[in-house]
């Protein structure tokens, strides 16, 4: 069968024309980058490990009540998603301090934040997805008052659900990033979860020995990324493998090899 017309290609996933209106195809690619796409690089194997990660986040989510874009897998790359207009806004879940929010703030990463924190970017690569305030989403109609209000409850309820789903495995959630779109029912506008959920955008550390299992290996060069998304796929119960539900991967090899 023919490739359908490609509609976007952004850094990680690429979206085809669906078999019906109002459908897509998402193909989750291997390629990786970081820093704004200043980084550019391969992780072998990781858009079949996001695409099922993924599936199994959104399939779960929607049992509890949130709406999403997913529809089914459809391969081991592709999934069927609902076609919607994305908020050009960036959701970021913070439960421990790390990455930005500790080279912001100077806050030493792995400290535990008192109160789970949201932020908004603005969805621009060009500008680097600067950080925007609710004032600045209102001011420039990025979304209303109650798209944002529909966004804040859910980001916390994938929270709460995705931090106990984690601890179940021995990980701990330490941040994650969300993006939402709207569907439109008549002249009513109603938000939904899209994109992804996977190690391209959480942070995931192993509880125990605090192993960092997400793109962070690739973005400060510690090796082993393919083996750390493989190993939250297997804890999740989605790979079959000789290592037990929390078994915790040993990186001394990658480490060496940088001399880390």
């Amino acid at each position: 069968m023919a490739r359908r017309r490609q509609i976007y290609e952004g850094k990680a996933k690429i979206l085809y024309e669906g078999p019906e209106p109002g459908t897509l195809i998402q193909y989750f690619k291997d390629d990786a980058t970081a820093f704004n796409a200043q980084k550019r690089g391969t992780i072998s194997g990781k858009g079949v490990i996001n695409n099922r990660i993924s599936e199994h986040i959104f399939t779960s989510l929607a049992t509890i009540g949130v709406p999403t874009h997913f529809i089914r897998r459809l391969n081991m790359r592709e999934q069927l998603i609902r076609q919607c207009e994305i908020v050009p806004i960036e959701v970021i879940v913070r439960n421990v301090a790390a990455g930005g929010l500790s080279k912001r703030l100077g806050i030493e990463e792995g400290t535990q934040l008192p109160r789970t924190i949201i932020e908004y970017c603005l969805k621009d690569d060009a500008l680097g997805d600067p950080m925007v305030t609710d004032e600045h989403i209102a001011c420039f109609g990025w979304a209303t008052q109650d798209e944002m209000n529909d966004i804040a409850d859910m980001a916390i309820r994938v929270n709460d659900f995705m931090a106990g789903l984690f601890a179940a495995i021995g990980i701990r959630l330490v941040d994650f990033k969300l993006e939402f779109g709207r569907v439109w029912e008549n002249d009513y506008a109603r938000i939904i979860l899209a994109d992804e959920i996977s190690p391209d955008g959480c942070r995931l550390w192993d509880m125990r020995s605090g192993e960092k299992l997400d793109k962070d290996r690739f973005r400060q060069g510690l090796g082993g990324e393919a083996e750390a998304y493989q190993e939250v796929a297997r804890r999740l119960g989605l790979l079959e493998g000789e290592a037990g539900e929390n078994a915790v991967l040993d990186f001394d090899s990658h480490r060496k090899k940088r001399g880390k």
